[in-house]
């Protein structure tokens, strides 16, 4: 189980490196006006239909194959315009959240990999994935074919998108049924959402955690403001107690102090080939409680975290 915060090393930072909290979207900065209008454009055209087309023409992963490390090294050509914290190229974000997570969680090495990777799924905004707009890959996330929580950012846009306009959509539950589990509800499509299809079609081994992570952590919706809890499962509620872990360094690590990246590359590309002697899996304790382990299990091959090369 992982360590209580109050024994973790990583100290959260206080302010941003504009001077300002951490997901302040009011505050004047050079970058408010443009994340506000990011936001605008986002809640006007991410609906059901659209989320649609992209996990059908996405979910081929007929783009190209590379590894782990060199889709790294794409983002060095990416900035992301939703986030008031920083404008640094995403590699930085990700070892930087990696380098965090590792100092706190040194055994924990899947979240460490999962600290790399969570990001990659940015690479939609580069020509060679479709070029996409902004407002399509990053930002925060959130249900659709339900009612737009208030506690959304920049909220009021919504009242642009067409699904607001339809009665089966604008209720609490809309198309879902109370407790149905996260993986049944269509979110806004992005980076996570891609990125989750990514790990999961080419058969990554890392648990179902950093799946959930994977997919989740731009889902600030529920786990900043603890909107959406009635459309989660048992496995959900388990796995939200990682992505809470986790969200501490994906947001507090964002810092102008750069990484020694081929200080700390060998190390992590020593974890992208690791061949892993546990089979990850979820098992029922006390008949009620889902919660997840890794456990050495001689009846099962050994596997790697990820192929050498991925489908994208």
């Amino acid at each position: 189980m992982p360590k209580m915060e109050s024994e973790c090393g990583f100290e959260a930072p206080e302010i941003n490196s504009y001077g300002h909290s951490f997901r302040d979207y009011d505050a004047e900065s050079e970058r408010q006006k443009s994340v506000e209008e990011f936001y605008r454009l986002q809640h006007i055209n991410q609906t059901c239909e659209y989320v649609k087309r992209m996990r059908e023409e996405y979910g081929k992963l007929d783009k190209i194959k590379m590894s782990i490390w060199e889709c790294c090294e794409l983002l060095n050509n990416v900035v992301d315009d939703s986030d008031p914290d920083l404008d640094e190229p995403q590699t930085e974000h990700l070892l930087q959240t990696a380098e965090a997570i590792r100092k706190d969680y040194p055994n924990e090495d899947w979240l460490h990999l999962t600290g790399l990777i969570h990001d990659l799924g940015k690479v939609l905004l580069l020509p060679e994935f479709g070029e996409l707009p902004q407002w399509a890959v990053v930002g925060d996330t959130f249900p659709l074919g339900c009612a737009f929580d208030e506690s959304i950012v920049h909220h009021k846009y919504f009242e642009d998108n067409p699904d607001s306009k339809n009665p089966a959509y604008t209720t609490k539950n809309g198309i879902y049924q109370e407790g149905c589990g996260l993986e049944n509800v269509v979110m806004s499509w992005g980076h996570d959402d891609y990125m989750y299809l990514v790990a999961k079609e080419n058969r990554t081994t890392l648990p179902s955690a950093a799946l959930f992570i994977i997919r989740y952590h731009s889902f600030y919706p529920l786990h900043k403001a603890g909107a959406y809890t009635h459309l989660m499962n048992e496995e959900d509620v388990e796995n939200l107690k990682w992505l809470n872990i986790f969200n501490k360094y994906d947001l507090y690590s964002k810092s102008k102090v750069r990484v020694d990246v081929e200080k700390v590359k060998p190390y992590y590309l020593s974890l992208i080939e690791k061949v892993c002697a546990f089979w990850p899996f979820i098992f029922r304790v006390n008949f009620h409680i889902w919660i997840f382990s890794m456990l050495r299990c001689s009846n099962f091959p050994f596997l790697q975290y990820f192929p050498d090369k991925l489908r994208w």
